[in-house]
Order: structure tokens, then C-alpha cells, then sequence
């Protein structure tokens, strides 16, 4: 024999060796953990007391999975929930009543089929003395929203970077189809706004949970209010302006439809530049500026579309139609004709993407529903728990200008009053 080919048969024999082994090693450990014992752990502890009343069940299971959760009240009333998509825990669809006990029954199954069950009684705190923080869900029911609507909870006073985790933790966004995003917080605390990398698909359906009543939130203080609501995102509208021409352009599903002269903020009270989203549409308002800075009037306007916290408006200005096109003579809106303005009311949705370009200021973070107004990985960086490395913009946006979301909702009180 070849002594050189003998030295490589030899090798080549050496190496498979362990190959087998291993893989004999491995079926072996399959086998091993088939036959070990399921093993479950329930969080509160039994007998625990004090228990918040936004409390989860906890759940882990070793050699096995969950296959029922089953909690009960002191009176035997069942309540109703869902876990988790981690399978971390088991989420009551309405907070705990204070001062109740309840307890939880956690059944996990085994791959022989096998079962445990862990079962845990808790007691819940009574009513909380402590000052709550006030929240508001910028997300109503039964509307129809742009598809670049970010979901926006906002708090005062403003949410401790230490407690920002565990209020996040309590706020539950559902996509159908399947579109998931991540929160991002104000660095101040005030807003969390939750969006996708790309712009909502058109015909989406989004559910909303603020699950925060009773919610401990640092030292001081408890979350105010369990709210949910539900919507679905409409056609793609979005409005490009442009302060150097003096012009809006209108995109529906990607595609100019019109081009409207504006008339922007002057020298003096410029207009914002940046991404903006339609906050709230009026048929009829009432401008008063009176108290402000630069303001001093009251003024009557027709269709008026927020898009700013500090009273930047798309409104109907028949007294710069002269100007539109020309000269910015506003206290900071987009001043169109009122045939442009009653046209665009019936276009837009709430949500719908603004974009001002070529403004002497820049849009600051939080004025407005401003999620957009970054790229994803600035705005991922907002989230105060992991985003999955894999959540990243498509290569090729879905629509060549994504848009907008329409729907109601409340507002803190404005800075400014639009002009």
C-alpha cells in the first residue's frame, strides 16, 4: 500500500468516528429529554399579597409546553385572557379588581403527552393612593387611518427612562395581516409612538391595547386607564410641499393628482420642514392666538387639517389667495384657496403623511405625531425593550410614496392656535 494513501484513509477514518458518535449523542439527549418530567413554574408566588392589578400570570415550562392557563376569581368567575406571543406570561383582558383573590391553574404537556399542573393563589392590592399618570391613546375605533398613522400614547407628567420597560411591556398592538413594529419613546418621556419599518399596507386591520390601570410606575406613581380600541388603514395619501415653488403636490396610491399654490409661514413665524402626519380635521374652527408670543387674533377658518401640536394647520385662507404660489405671508400653515382646501377635505385622512421641505426651521421631535420624522434605526432606538434584529424596511417600499392613517382623537392643549 501506498504509505501516503494508507496516512489518508487513516485520517479520513478518524474523522468519521466522531461524527456518529455525535450524532448517536444527540438522538440520545432527544430521547433523555422525551422521558424527563415536565416542569412548570407560576408566578405571583402562591399566597402572594399586594399584587398589582395589572398583574400577568407568569409562565415557564421546562421538557414541555403550555397548553392551558385557567384563572379564577374568589367567587369562581373565570377570567378571560391570552398569552403572550414569547409565552412569557398569561395576560387578563381587563385589569384585576382590587382587594380579590384569584387563582391561577398553568397545565403544560410533555412530547409523551404527559402533564403538569402548577396552581397559584394571589391576593391584589387595594386601591392604589398613589397620584396616577394621566395617558391618552391617540388611536380611535371604527375609523379608517392613512397608512402612515403611528400609534401614540402620551403621558404627563412624562414617563421615567426606569419605568419606560414596564409600560411598554403593558402596551399591546395587534396587525392583519401580520406587520410588526416596535414603540419608540420622546426623549422626555411625554409620547411613545409604535409604527412599523414600512408604511402600514392598505386594508390593514390594527388593534390597540394601553393596558396600564394599577400599573406601579416608579415610586410615585400607578398607570390611569385600561383602554383598546380597534381600526383599519384606508387608501395611500400623501402631501409633498415644497417652500422654493411655493407648491403642494397631491399622491394617491403613488400618483400626482393635483398640484395646489400655498401661501407658508413667513420670516418672522416660519413654518416647520420635516415628515407630519394629519392629526385632526374641521370643517369650522376658531384660531386664537391670544396670550402667545406671536399671536394677538381670532380668526374664523375652514377646513383645517393639524398636523402639528403647535398650530400649523392646511386651512382655507381666502385673504393670502393672492399670495399663494408667491409669497409665505402665514403665522406658520399652509395657507390654499378655499376650493383647494374644501377639495383636500375630502381626499385626506387623519394620518396622512406631510412632508414640508426647505423651511428655515426644523420640525422638532414631539410636535405633532412626528414617528416619521426619522429613519428606522434612530427611531428603534427609542424603544426602551430589544427590537428583533430582523425588523428592517423592505428593500422596496410597497408603494412608491406611502402615506397616511385617518381617524379622531383628543388633544393636549395646543401651543399655538395655526394662522
Amino acid at each position: 500500500m501506498n504509505l501516503r494513501r494508507g496516512v489518508g484513509l487513516l485520517a479520513a477514518a478518524v474523522v468519521m468516528v466522531p461524527t456518529g458518535c455525535t450524532a448517536q449523542r444527540k438522538a440520545a439527549d432527544r430521547a433523555d429529554a422525551r422521558d424527563q418530567p415536565v416542569a412548570v413554574a407560576v408566578t405571583p408566588a402562591d399566597k402572594t399579597r399586594d399584587v398589582p392589578i395589572s398583574a400577568e400570570v407568569g409562565t415557564s415550562v421546562q421538557h414541555g409546553r403550555i397548553t392551558a392557563v385557567k384563572l379564577t376569581d374568589d367567587k369562581g368567575k373565570q377570567v378571560t385572557g391570552e398569552p403572550r406571543e414569547d409565552g412569557s406570561s398569561w395576560v387578563p383582558s381587563k385589569p384585576l379588581q382590587n382587594g380579590r383573590t384569584y387563582t391561577a391553574e398553568v397545565t403544560a404537556t410533555g412530547a409523551k403527552g404527559r402533564t403538569a399542573t402548577r396552581a397559584t393563589t394571589f391576593t391584589t392590592a387595594k386601591k392604589s393612593d398613589k397620584q396616577a399618570v394621566t395617558s391618552v391613546l391617540y388611536f380611535a375605533g371604527n375609523q379608517t387611518y392613512g397608512t402612515a398613522m403611528p400609534v401614540t400614547v402620551a403621558f404627563e407628567p412624562g414617563i421615567p427612562k426606569e419605568a419606560r420597560a414596564a409600560v411598554q411591556r403593558r402596551l399591546f398592538v395587534k396587525t392583519d395581516p401580520p406587520q410588526p413594529g416596535t414603540w419608540s419613546w420622546l426623549e422626555d418621556g411625554t409620547q411613545v409612538y409604535y409604527r412599523a419599518p414600512d408604511f402600514w399596507r392598505p386594508g390593514t386591520k390594527i388593534s390597540v391595547r394601553s393596558a396600564l390601570e394599577g400599573l406601579p410606575i416608579g415610586k410615585e406613581y400607578v398607570g390611569d386607564s385600561d383602554r383598546s380600541s380597534a381600526s383599519k388603514i384606508g387608501r395611500q395619501v400623501k402631501l409633498e410641499i415644497d417652500n422654493a415653488t411655493k407648491q403642494m403636490s397631491v399622491f394617491q396610491d403613488g400618483k400626482l393628482t393635483r398640484k395646489i399654490p400655498v401661501s407658508l409661514g413667513k420670516p418672522s413665524t416660519p413654518s416647520s420642514s420635516g415628515k407630519m402626519v394629519i392629526m385632526e380635521k374641521h370643517q369650522q374652527t376658531t384660531f386664537d392666538t391670544r396670550g402667545e408670543p406671536d399671536g394677538g387674533y381670532v380668526v374664523d377658518v375652514e377646513d383645517a387639517q393639524r398636523y402639528t401640536w403647535g398650530g400649523e394647520f392646511i386651512h382655507a385662507a381666502p385673504w393670502s389667495e393672492g399670495d399663494q404660489g408667491y409669497t409665505n405671508v402665514s403665522h406658520g400653515c399652509a395657507n390654499v384657496s378655499s376650493t383647494a382646501a374644501d377639495w383636500l377635505m375630502g381626499v385626506t385622512q387623519v394620518g396622512d403623511l406631510i412632508e414640508v421641505k426647505g423651511t428655515e426651521v426644523p420640525l422638532r421631535p414631539g410636535n405633532g405625531w412626528t414617528a416619521w420624522n426619522v429613519g428606522w434605526d434612530e427611531f428603534a432606538k427609542g424603544s426602551a425593550l430589544p427590537v428583533p434584529a430582523g425588523l428592517k424596511p423592505s428593500p422596496t417600499p410597497t408603494t412608491p410614496h406611502p402615506g397616511a392613517v385617518a381617524g379622531g382623537s383628543p388633544e393636549p392643549a395646543p401651543s399655538g392656535s395655526g394662522g
